[in-house]
């Protein structure tokens, strides 16, 4: 990988590597990145692995390369603007507080309603400590604030990039703790971003992270999904609202009554609207609403104009200007409807939160264009191969790739009836589905290439077939309701009895958890952890410790975790996580596939599935020493012909059985050691 990097750099070509856990691939990538003239970017999507190059790794390459290059290499971490400390902004925060927390929107915080007096108080301590804590500290960086505050006081304290004057006409510029950042970002030889800014970098022309030939993307599977994030825009009555209010002393009162009517309207067409995609074209009241919030804006933006350095309050207007830029390029967004957006209304019971959010149909186009030019760009996850091979991860990162095999569409038909579209199939012949064998998936992914671009699969240290079984429930139903199944929890109850606990049960929704959790806390004495009863790492910690507990949960757990050794050796998945049909824009997208004449379910709800049952399954292993066995209670990865082939080609190579007996006999074994 070190090698192959080099020799990309030199010929000016991208790479695509895949490399699994354990391989040493920060390593990998990090040394290479010293030979470069200049700095080299590395951007990661979790602060977990960016913590792991902070903390870990850098120093120990430091150390290992000082008496070779005759001196120490230097790094530094560039966040957002809004992850320092803003002098300007706590200069103000009294003034702001009653405006922007003492009656905060019910949107901001769980539970809606309007805030007491006592924790209004407690913010106010909060904020007075972060006034403390700006007198001592030397970076401004949120993460070294120990112990930290919640999110509402410190955006208080904070600046959003596009509210900043800039230093030039902020009277803190000289001493902003951002720009200190940016500075030393500038002087070091590798920086380390994340995958968030990076985005924002990219679709601002790329003025915020320092010039660099060579950008590493780490968990590069996740880049995409982190552009398009950074790519959509929402409208918010409780926004507009504060809007107005902040924008309330610069403009005359009908302009301003006129955004707070706007706001109004939107709060009315959102009560109104189905939560959901908008298929046909914004609904009158939404499209009334957007066009009142684009006059509004408008109007208040000619009234305030141009922020001057001898504005008395250069700072505040600015502020005002740009959530007022913000929310009138949303409306246009909005009313234009275009083909290449896609809109969507978000309803949450549980917060009060409404929504009209617009989002890119596809980043592969801003990907492609803005990505890879003027660097080379190397881009590594454990899961970059997608049923054996690279082409869709690279189309997904705006790569040119050539194409697949298509399937026939018999074979199409096939795979979106076994998804639960409209039946189901047979088990496949030669398969398995009787007895147990050859391993899944491939040590190793062909080498792919396009214009500019070549892949590389470093394989993994870990011995799959040895000290892993992928175990497939094919005889199980097919899922067809939403949460756990009894036949599905009866099976569940059975593998976690053989094992005596040591289980991380990876669920595809809240519902399943809980009745999973609900089964095995009535029929057996084993410790049941479930996320959202515990704050994540506390139950982490305790799952790690108590050799005989369970971690139950959901998304976030299928990544999150890293748990070596036999405190989890048994890892089960009660169903193949393809995206629901309410996903607006997994649904949009493969809608736009159909409509092209492909096949929507196999170009998109596959992939995502491939890559989160993936990153799943890679919970199990994740030293040399590990063992143990992963469950799958979906019978369609081994019954459905047109995609179960695909997934399991993109798992790790784990000896393979559907036989029930021989999973429950190893987890019996792996319990006596």
């Amino acid at each position: 990988m070190a090698t192959a990097i080099e020799e990309c750099v030199q010929a000016r070509e991208h790479l695509l590597v895949q490399a699994g856990t354990g391989t040493g691939k920060s390593l990998a990538y990090l040394t290479p990145a010293l030979t470069v003239d200049g700095p080299v970017v590395v951007s990661t999507a979790t602060l977990a692995l960016q913590s792991q190059l902070v903390d870990h790794d850098l120093p120990r390459l430091a150390d290992a390369v000082e008496p070779v290059l005759g001196r120490r290499p230097t790094f530094a971490v560039l966040k957002g603007r809004h992850h320092y400390l803003c002098l300007a902004r706590l200069d103000n925060s009294t003034e702001d507080e009653p405006e922007d927390t003492l009656f905060d929107a019910p949107a901001a915080r769980p539970g809606g309603g309007t805030k007491w007096l006592g924790e209004a108080g407690r913010l106010g301590k909060q904020v007075q400590r972060l006034r403390d804590w700006a007198e001592k500290t030397d970076t401004g960086d949120r993460d070294e604030l120990d112990p930290g505050v919640d999110d509402q006081a410190w955006r208080l304290v904070s600046m959003p990039a596009r509210e900043c004057v800039g230093a030039s006409r902020c009277p803190f510029g000289a001493e902003c703790f951002a720009e200190a950042s940016r500075a030393r970002a500038r002087e070091a030889d590798i920086v380390v971003t994340n995958h968030s800014l990076l985005a924002v970098d990219m679709l601002a022309d790329r003025h915020i992270v320092p010039p660099h030939k060579l950008l590493i993307v780490d968990e590069a599977h996740e880049l995409a999904d982190r552009v398009s994030s950074a790519a959509q825009a929402e409208l918010v009555p409780e926004l507009i609202d504060r809007a107005a209010k902040r924008a309330r002393p610069l403009l005359r009162p009908d302009v301003a009554e006129s955004l707070t009517a706007a706001g109004d309207a939107l709060a009315v067409g959102l009560a109104e609207a189905p939560a959901g995609r908008i298929t046909s074209g914004l609904p009158s009241p939404l499209r009334e609403a957007c066009t009142l919030l684009d006059a509004a804006t408008r109007a208040a933006l000619d009234a305030i104009g141009d922020v001057k350095s001898d504005d008395p309050d250069p700072v505040r207007k600015q502020q005002a200007k740009a959530v007022l830029d913000e929310l009138s390029a949303t409306a246009q967004r909005l009313l234009e409807e275009a083909d290449h957006d896609v809109a969507w209304v978000e309803k949450n019971d549980n917060t009060g939160r409404r929504a009209l959010v617009v989002a890119p149909l596809s980043v592969a186009g801003t990907l492609a264009t803005h990505l890879y030019e003027e660097r080379t760009v190397v881009a590594t996850s454990a899961t970059l191969t997608l049923g054996g091979r690279f082409d869709t991860v690279a189309r997904a990162l705006g790569l040119e790739a050539p194409p697949a095999d298509p399937p026939s569409p018999a074979a199409a038909a096939m795979a979106a009836r076994s998804a639960g579209r409209t039946g189901g199939t047979g088990p496949a012949e030669g398969s398995g589905a009787t007895g147990g064998g050859a391993a899944t998936g491939t040590a190793g992914a062909p080498a792919t290439s396009g214009p500019g671009w070549r892949s590389l699969d470093v394989g993994s240290p870990f011995d799959y077939p040895r000290q892993g079984i992928l175990y497939v429930a094919a005889h199980l139903p097919r899922p067809s309701v939403s949460g756990l199944p009894d036949a599905a929890g009866e099976e569940l109850l059975e593998l976690v009895t053989a094992l005596g606990g040591r289980t991380l049960g990876l669920f595809s929704s809240r519902r399943a958890a809980q009745q999973a959790a609900e089964l095995l806390r009535a029929r057996t004495d084993l410790p049941v952890l479930l996320q959202g009863e515990e704050a994540l790492p506390l139950l982490v910690r305790r799952f790690r410790e108590e050799k005989s507990s369970c971690l139950f949960g959901v998304m976030s757990l299928w990544q999150g975790v890293d748990v070596p050794g036999d405190s989890c050796q048994l890892v089960v998945i009660d169903r193949l996580p393809f995206p629901r049909p309410d996903e607006p824009l997994a649904a949009a997208r493969a809608a736009a596939v159909d409509a092209g004449g492909g096949s929507g379910f196999a170009a998109v709800s596959v992939p995502i599935a491939a890559i989160r049952l993936a990153q799943g399954v890679g919970r199990l292993i994740r030293s040399t020493g590990d063992k143990g066995v992963v469950a799958v209670l979906d019978s369609r990865l081994e019954t459905a012909r047109g995609y179960g082939p695909f997934l399991r080609r993109s798992l790790p190579p784990f000896w393979y059985t559907t036989r029930p007996e021989v999973a429950r006999g190893a987890l019996d074994r792996l319990a006596k050691v």
